[in-house]
Order: structure tokens, then C-alpha cells, then sequence
């Protein structure tokens, strides 16, 4: 998957990585990126073309998919994350609908352009996927359905023509790590890093000084040699 000459669309594409995930695009010489924002966003290069787009509204996912005539590549990119200590239910549900369910409803109503395009499905995560961050368990909890569901995805959708990548964020110098005394990763490089790992077709992308130490365990470990395995469960496709 080249980034030249495609179209891309990034969630949450305002601010920090998405932002940043906008501009790495039109670097790398796409033809067109539809900028998924809550708020009014202007850009100067005319590439860009703002969509609202509020991952947790019903009626606003299915208008940008009626409004979208192309798309090569979706960049499941918004995300929010809480401090909590499990107790509250509404945090827990604030967090899934954001990080988990906008996730799979914008992967589900783009898919027909996508196989047409047989384009590729990049789905933004955090090593607290992997391993729940004490401070903030709610958030671990929904990246890690997440996961789960980018592997279930990337199964089913195996033979129809869609690739679908796990990117396993470090910490990254955005709003959401503001006031964390961390190193960090900078919006740009995690960015790059990101289109660097899907150009070169990497199922799951480690694109930051923290998470690519950690890539070779995962790539050869467990998780992957089940879903390896499991994947001789997925129905021919029709």
C-alpha cells in the first residue's frame, strides 16, 4: 500500500496524531484526504476536504459514507482516554463507544468502497492494549477489544481484498499524555511511522521508540501464532 496518489480518510484528524496523520499523507503525495473532525476544520491545501464526523454518531458516520465516493485507505484514528478506577459504568461505555465501537461502525460502513478499492483498514491503538495502564483501565480495557476486534476483522475481510493493521502506540506528545513526565514520542514521527509500517504491509505496526522494542515478541508470540491458527476457522468468502 502506497499513500501516492490515494485517497485517505483519518477520524480525529484535528489535533495530535491525526493531524499529524494528515499532513504525512499529503507529504507523501496523496490524492485527496478527507479530514473526519467533530469540529469546523479549515486546511489550506486544497487535498483536504473536512467531513464531521463524530465517530459516535449514528447519523453522522452514514452521511460521511453517502458523501464519500472514494477511499483507498481508513484511518480509525479518534480516540479518547479517562482517568478511572473501573467504578464508573458511564466512563467505561464513554470510552468503548469512542475507541472500540466508532472503530468497527466506520470500518463496517466504508467496507464497500474499500473492497472496491481493495484498500486497507489501519486501526489506531496503544500498547495498553496489550497491557492495562493502572491509571487509566478503561481505556486499556477498550483498546484492547479493539485489538481483538482488528484481528477479527482482518480474518473475515483476509479474502475479500482488505488488509486491516493494528498500530500499538507508545506514549506520544498529544493532548491525551499532557502533564505525564514520559518520554514521548512526537505526533509526527509516530505518524510517519505509521504509513512507514502500512507502505511496507506490516499487520501490526510498532511505529515509536516505545512500542518497537516490543514488536519482535509480539510479532513471534503467542497472540500471533493463535490467530495464525485460528484463521483456518474463517468461512471461505462468497
Amino acid at each position: 500500500m502506497n499513500i501516492e496518489n490515494k485517497t485517505i480518510l483519518v477520524t480525529g484528524a484535528n489535533r495530535g496524531i491525526g493531524e499529524a496523520l494528515v499532513t504525512e499523507a499529503l507529504r507523501r503525495g496523496a490524492k485527496k484526504v478527507w479530514a473526519g473532525t467533530r469540529k469546523a476544520l479549515r486546511h489550506a491545501d486544497q487535498r483536504v476536504t473536512p467531513v464531521t464526523l463524530d465517530v459516535t454518531s449514528d447519523a453522522q458516520i452514514q452521511r460521511a459514507a453517502q458523501a464519500i465516493d472514494e477511499v483507498d485507505v481508513l484511518v480509525n484514528n479518534a480516540g479518547i482516554a479517562l482517568y478511572d478506577d473501573l467504578s464508573k459504568l458511564d466512563a467505561i461505555e464513554q470510552q468503548l463507544a469512542v475507541n472500540f465501537f466508532g472503530s468497527l461502525k466506520m470500518s463496517h460502513a466504508f467496507l464497500p468502497l474499500l473492497k472496491r478499492s481493495r484498500g486497507a483498514i489501519v486501526n489506531c491503538l496503544s500498547l495498553a492494549a496489550l497491557a492495562p495502564l493502572p491509571v487509566i483501565p478503561a481505556y486499556s480495557l477498550s483498546k484492547a477489544a479493539a485489538a481483538s476486534m482488528t484481528q477479527s476483522l482482518r480474518l473475515l475481510l483476509a479474502g475479500q481484498g482488505v488488509t486491516v493493521h493494528a498500530v500499538f502506540l507508545g506514549p506520544v506528545d498529544t493532548d491525551m499524555n499532557r502533564g505525564l513526565d514520559i518520554p514521548k514520542a512526537s505526533p509526527e514521527s509516530a505518524a510517519a511511522g505509521i504509513f512507514d509500517g502500512l507502505e511496507r504491509g506490516e499487520e501490526d505496526i510498532f511505529p515509536d521508540p516505545a512500542s518497537g522494542p516490543v514488536a519482535s515478541g509480539f510479532r513471534n508470540g503467542v497472540a500471533k501464532l493463535l490467530e495464525r491458527e485460528f484463521a483456518a476457522f474463517v468461512p471461505p468468502a462468497r
